[in-house]
């Protein structure tokens, strides 16, 4: 993903101790629940002798012993398995404000997981070392739903997080967890490349709160070239999502010579207040060089400063920068300009709003506040 690190081995390590409730010096051989069954993945159908995908736009047609390109669904003898359900390779507690997701439930302690796999071939990715691998190749063991909901609940967190790699690619165990930390009264937050089919999209959104959806550019050709996709079927996600119910906050990494151009990203403001409303927050995320792109330079903080600019004047009313030292973290009342909720990076620095609503002036503040 984009805009979340991962951990380093020894932390996977030891947050899955965490999740066990075992010490962090235990073996990582004893964190797991009992071994699960296979798990029959959903939404596929069979086709003149093969599986024909249809989680995803990449549409994958999988012959016996295929797997699709998110290498989490593999066709065994004509029935398609959730190959990685359950082998969660990190575990985290994080504050909401990390996702990042800005505008639910601020400063709220979230426990965060992963399982490897996405179904994008981004050549920038932060956490290619869980996302371009298969469950298969991570050393870890099987975790059911209902244990990761025990010690998200256990550890005193508010919401659930499906993040650093591709949660839609383990769609299946996302939706399970979903459900069960839901009736646990936890919130939900996805974060995703939107990169996902709008009937399991809609589906999922029954058990999801919110989520954050990067939107890696504003071009067909650079999302073919940058990240192997298609940009119509994320745009498709978004105002799915929002019909849906699902909080939507946008995140755009901003990639040097990829995906800096400040028309682009007009553009991209202008349909996002089109299409997704003027109250959908946006984050523009600075890019620092890493996995196939390590020979660039990081984005220059002006970069960042002007595209928020350009989504201010066309009537976006939550901007944010981030990933740099003066990053513009701060929620302002777009009616008088009062800081409602205050930030020094992920810490909570004010809380000027009450029952949604600006404390000084009253207007609505759009989000998931719980104050």
């Amino acid at each position: 993903m984009d805009a979340e690190s991962l951990y380093t081995r020894r932390e996977v390590l030891k947050n899955l101790a965490v999740l066990a409730g075992l010490s962090a010096s235990s073996s990582c051989a004893a964190v797991s629940s009992p071994a699960l069954p296979l798990h029959v993945a959903r939404y596929w159908h069979r086709e003149n002798g093969n599986i024909a995908c249809e989680l995803c736009p990449n549409a994958c047609i999988l012959p016996d012993k295929g797997t699709g390109t998110c290498r989490n669904r593999r066709n065994h003898r004509g029935t398609l398995y959730a190959i990685g359900y359950g082998k969660v390779c990190s575990t985290a507690i994080d504050p909401i404000e990390k996702k990042p997701v800005f505008h639910v439930l601020p400063g709220a302690r979230t426990f965060s997981i992963a399982i490897a796999g996405c179904n994008l071939r981004c050549k920038n990715c932060q956490n290619y070392q869980i996302s371009q691998v298969s469950p298969e190749q991570t050393d870890v063991e099987i975790v059911s739903p209902e244990k990761v909901v025990q010690q998200a609940v256990r550890s005193g967190c508010e919401a659930i997080a499906f993040t650093y790699s591709e949660p839609t690619a383990w769609y299946e165990y996302t939706y399970d967890t979903a459900k069960i930390a839901k009736s646990a009264g936890l919130k939900t937050v996805l974060v995703s490349s939107g990169y996902i089919n709008p009937a399991p999209l809609v589906d999922l959104a029954k058990y999801i709160d919110a989520a954050h959806f990067d939107l890696k550019s504003f071009s067909e050709k650079i999302y073919a070239k940058l990240n192997e996709g298609k940009l119509a079927p994320v745009l498709t996600t978004l105002t799915t999502a929002k019909n849906a119910g699902i909080w939507v906050e946008v995140i755009n990494l901003i990639v040097p010579q990829w995906t800096d151009n400040l028309d682009m990203i007009r553009s991209m403001c202008t349909w996002l207040n089109a299409n997704m409303g003027a109250d959908t927050p946006l984050h523009f995320s600075r890019f620092f060089p890493l996995y196939q792109l390590s020979y660039l330079m990081p984005t220059p903080a002006g970069v960042l400063k002007q595209a928020r600019e350009i989504a201010m004047k066309e009537g976006l009313h939550f901007v944010y920068t981030g990933n740099l030292a003066e990053a513009e973290g701060n929620t302002y009342c777009p009616s008088c300009g009062m800081v409602v909720i205050g930030r020094d990076g992920y810490i909570i620095t004010a809380r000027n709003i009450k029952n949604g609503c600006c404390a000084k002036c009253g207007a609505a503040i759009a989000g998931i506040w719980g104050m």
